[in-house]
């Protein structure tokens, strides 16, 4: 799946959800998507910035995570997934990822 697949998908799901109140960077591969929900709505843009979390993976992991095919704790747990910052950001991402 490409980078603007997926930045579609999360951008409609990201419309459908309470703002998450910070920035949550993931890095996917060699590509960036910053949700910021600092504002009114969650916006999703692929430029590079500041983030209260940067979550690391590979693009298929992500689309793994996304599909529900890998636990998002197991993948943690064996390195698949790598988190930095604000720990308890990452736990509230659910709604956005399902």
């Amino acid at each position: 799946m490409s980078l603007e697949t997926i930045v579609a998908k999360i951008t409609e799901q990201a419309a459908n959800i309470s703002p998450i109140g910070s920035k949550v960077k993931f890095e996917l591969d060699d590509n960036v998507l910053l949700v910021d929900g600092t504002g009114d709505a969650n916006t999703i843009s692929t430029e590079d910035g500041e983030a209260d979390c940067v979550i690391s993976t590979s693009m298929d992991t992500f689309m793994k995570l996304k599909n529900g095919d890998i636990n998002p704790m197991m993948a943690v747990m064996t390195g698949k997934v790598k988190i930095k910052g604000d720990m308890s950001i990452a736990m509230k991402l659910q709604s956005l990822l399902s």
